[in-house]
């Protein structure tokens, strides 16, 4: 059993084809920017959108932790006394609250991925695992894609690549691509918008191109925090150092997971950055161009 925030069908921007994307709850970052902040802990929690509660107070009615408080009106919430057992949940008739992670079992997932197994033939697609930091959940990872290869499926991987060498080796035996990110440079800057270094990360690129393994390298550019001319110079020796690194990709910071802070309950560090404009995109995007055989793509998303 695993713990699943999202399955995302017909992804096209996790990997080749149309592909089914399984988020796995968890991640050992914990970067500034993420716009998926409900993946960072491992365990369900619950999000409240405050602009859709109607006060009926139910959930107060229902909360055996008294997380829900309605002093003068406003519905605030202790999430520290939270047990995400979602009894809350079920009682708000206006949506406003949900939990983010379910128990799911290997078949459950499958059940969903291969569903679709028509679209990943005809577009040369397949699944992708992602999270959060898939290989947190590392042995229900393992699990799912030996069922995937069980059933024939190309299976992509993205992580940070801050692995032991037990997990490189037991993830380049069975994944067919690698989505590595790289988000910072130097060293001391990626473990202060992340809270660890870029060791583990390059070398985990090392042995993947030792295995022959292949790499797309993601890359999330925050303007005025990590889009110095040092880092798209580390990002080109890279690019140009590993030759099994078949395409770079920039994630363009965009401001729409703010509100999932906000709902989770956690400050956002961030706050008055706005999403990345079209110009400063192809501004990005200029400074890694340089090398014909290997492809720079530009997403409009970060992670």
């Amino acid at each position: 059993m695993g713990i699943v925030f999202d399955i995302q069908k017909f992804s096209v921007h996790d990997g080749p084809g149309i592909r089914t994307s399984v988020f796995l709850k968890g991640c050992n970052l914990s970067c500034i920017w993420c716009h998926n902040p409900e993946s960072i802990k491992s365990k369900p929690q619950l999000a409240f959108e405050s602009s859709l509660c109607i006060g009926c107070r139910e959930c107060e009615a229902r909360c055996d932790n008294q997380a829900h408080d309605f002093t003068d009106g406003a519905h605030r919430i202790d999430f520290t006394r939270c047990a995400s057992c979602g009894s809350c949940v079920n009682g708000c008739l206006a949506e406003a609250l949900k939990i983010y992670g379910k128990e799911m079992s290997v078949t459950q997932v499958m059940d969903e991925i291969v569903s679709d197994r028509i679209y990943y033939e005809r577009s040369g697609g397949g699944v992708t695992f992602t999270g959060g930091e898939p290989t947190m959940q590392f042995d229900f990872l393992m699990e799912l894609i030996g069922a995937c290869r069980g059933e024939g499926l190309h299976v992509c991987v993205e992580t940070n690549g801050i692995l032991n060498d037990e997990k490189r080796r037991r993830l380049a035996e069975t994944v067919d691509l690698f989505l590595i990110d790289y988000k910072a440079t130097p060293s001391a800057l990626h473990k202060e918008l992340t809270g660890m270094g870029t060791e583990e990360v390059l070398k985990t690129l090392a042995f993947l191109e030792k295995m022959e393994r292949p790499v797309i390298l993601r890359c999330p550019m925050i303007q005025g925090v990590n889009d110095s001319e040092n880092h798209f110079a580390e990002i080109r020796r890279i690019r140009d150092t590993y030759t099994n690194i078949r395409q770079v990709e920039i994630m363009a910071y965009h401001s729409t997971g703010r509100k999932k802070w906000e709902t989770l309950g956690i400050p956002y560090r961030l706050e008055q950055l706005e999403s990345a404009a079209p110009e400063q995109k192809k501004r990005w995007e200029k400074m890694l161009r340089g090398q014909k055989e290997k492809q720079v793509s530009l997403e409009g998303h970060t992670q």
